[in-house]
């Protein structure tokens, strides 16, 4: 009854998921013992891509944690782990620079970026239901609870493909911009590719098991249906 097909290949995307989730970590270790030549701090770089393309208005703020590093939009404040902010290494700029490119993307406009701010609310919403609605269609055999606990468990499914090129265009435009104003130099491209490919491939292993979580739910809806 409750085991389904599409389990195994959820049970692949988790073990991905996870595997992601030690990469990253190894990664950002790993590059975090390589100084850049250039010699600016997470900070500094961060500060700098900010006033280059006129965001002095941003303020660069150091949080505690790891790879707790994010921009916040409502306070449009880039927030970095002190192992990032203090820092003056591979990893330590490349993760600046990718918050920095939300930054970028705030005020410019990104569409992606703004239809994930206007889909946050929705799914908000919708994601804190869609699971009680499931499991009490499943429960009751109810079709009704679960046709509509799909239909909210879609929008945080579409949220987080929406979340994919916004993740991939920051990390595009930190790169550019890391090589053009000098804050790397070319070998170390290399290193800034790897730390940035490992923390996106998280956000694409999330976005493959909810996705494949969905397909299961729509195709438990359609056998009961028929």
């Amino acid at each position: 009854m409750f085991f389904h097909p599409m389990d195994f290949l959820i049970i692949i995307a988790f073990g991905l998921s996870i595997w992601a989730q030690f990469r990253v970590r190894g990664t950002f270790n790993r590059w975090s013992d390589v100084p850049v030549a250039s010699g600016l701090t997470g900070y500094q770089a961060a500060r700098r891509m900010l006033d280059n393309n006129g965001l002095h208005d941003v303020p660069v703020e150091p949080v505690p944690g790891t790879l707790s590093d994010h921009y916040d939009p409502i306070h449009r404040t880039v927030r970095l782990s002190e192992s990032v902010y203090y820092e003056s290494s591979i990893s330590a700029i490349s993760v600046a620079c990718h918050e920095v490119g939300h930054a970028i993307q705030h005020s410019v406009h990104y569409p992606m970026l703004a239809l994930r701010h206007r889909m946050f609310p929705v799914v908000n919403f919708a994601s804190g239901f869609a699971p009680f609605l499931l499991i009490a269609g499943f429960l009751f055999n109810f079709t009704g609870l679960i046709g509509l606990g799909i239909i909210f468990f879609s929008a945080a499914v579409a949220f987080q493909l929406v979340t994919l090129p916004v993740e991939f265009n920051a990390s595009n435009r930190a790169r550019d911009i890391m090589v053009a104003e000098g804050f790397i130099a070319n070998e170390e491209e290399r290193g800034v590719a790897k730390v940035l490919n490992a923390a996106a491939l998280t956000y694409v292993a999330a976005a493959l098991i909810s996705l494949l979580e969905l397909v299961k739910y729509i195709m438990i809806f359609t056998q009961n249906r028929d």
